[in-house]
């Protein structure tokens, strides 16, 4: 099969497509004939060297894919040679065929094509998992999102607006502002242009938000915690702002603040069955009812797979990326 191979570290360039062996499949294990796979922001850090995959994972890019099942393991029985699913990957998406733990496997959405449900998986099973398993984000409660235009912030808008809360979000353009205002954000602010700490508390009546959902990290982190309600919770998923840095706990004492975070990629395979299953019950049906819409700004087909990555890495896409082979 042809797949895309880093052959070596390094940037977009160092990406090619070759003709590699196809995965074994393992007796719990379905395999999968890709539609398409979408672009994550971890995918340019593995390519850099810097995000190893998991033990046993497959050694190529992409977590997250759509495509018909052509092989069912020994031991799988909810899945059937034919199927049209989408899933969770540990790697490997960027390919003509990928092999995947049959608990990492969705059903396509009704309404949602089977190419475009390969935006999905990584973004509800990460938001789900993070802001409402972890988080509790209810009904009634006020949210902020950073990078609202990004895939995760898309998503994000959309299942916290069908749960009923009011959302915040940041972004870097009035354009992808405006997107997320399309898409049900209540507060939209310029982070180029606005203190979000001020705002938020102008937005609030001084409280501040209930849960925080942010991929920055150490530049973020006093600012985040400002910008929290009592009992507020925030929760970190990247740090593209940097890893380290010092706070005064006392913030966190004196409103009983909660921080945490969490990856999805080196969960253990029940981990993440338990999450995708969370995620089919409580995320599919707001995308059957079409209140939860994939947002998908280019897709590419797979042999210009480092021209994709010179998108994701410019920051002016919103929404996801896919790549067809």
């Amino acid at each position: 099969m042809k797949a895309i191979v880093i052959t070596s570290p390094g940037g977009p360039e160092v990406l090619k497509i070759q003709e590699v062996d196809e995965p074994q499949v393992k007796d719990d294990e379905v395999l999968i004939k890709v539609e398409a796979t979408a672009l994550n922001r971890a995918d340019t850090f593995q390519r850099k060297g810097v995000y190893p995959p998991p033990k046993g994972a497959s050694e190529y890019l992409g977590l997250e894919c759509s495509g018909t099942i052509e092989a069912v393991g020994k031991a799988v029985s909810k899945w059937k040679i034919g199927d049209q699913v989408c899933a969770l990957l540990s790697g490997g998406g960027y390919a003509e065929k990928v092999a995947v733990p049959a608990g990492q496997v969705l059903p396509v959405p009704p309404g949602v094509s089977l190419k475009d449900s390969a935006s999905l998986p990584e973004v509800a099973c990460t938001v789900w998992s993070t802001t409402f398993m972890m988080s509790r984000l209810s009904a009634g409660e006020t949210f902020l999102v950073h990078g609202g235009s990004s895939g995760i912030g898309t998503f994000a808008i959309q299942m916290a607006k069908y749960q009923g809360a009011r959302v915040f979000v940041t972004a870097g353009s009035d354009e992808k502002l405006a997107v997320c205002k399309d898409l049900g954000a209540d507060v939209c602010i310029n982070y180029k242009t606005e203190d979000f700490v001020k705002r938020v508390k102008e937005e609030t009546g001084g409280k501040g938000v209930d849960v925080i959902l942010d991929h920055i990290g150490a530049s973020y982190l006093k600012k985040n915690l400002e910008s929290l309600n009592f009992d507020g919770r925030l929760f970190i998923i990247g740090t593209m702002g940097g890893s380290v840095t010092e706070i005064d706990l006392r913030t966190l004492l004196s409103r009983r603040l909660t921080v945490q975070s969490a990856g999805l990629r080196y969960r253990s395979t029940e981990n993440k069955a338990v999450i995708v299953s969370e995620v089919e019950k409580n995320v599919w049906p707001a995308v059957v009812a079409g209140r939860v819409k994939p947002v998908i700004y280019k897709y590419f087909p797979l042999s210009e797979a480092a021209e994709a990555h010179q998108l994701l890495e410019s920051s002016v896409h919103i929404g996801k990326i896919l790549l067809v082979p």
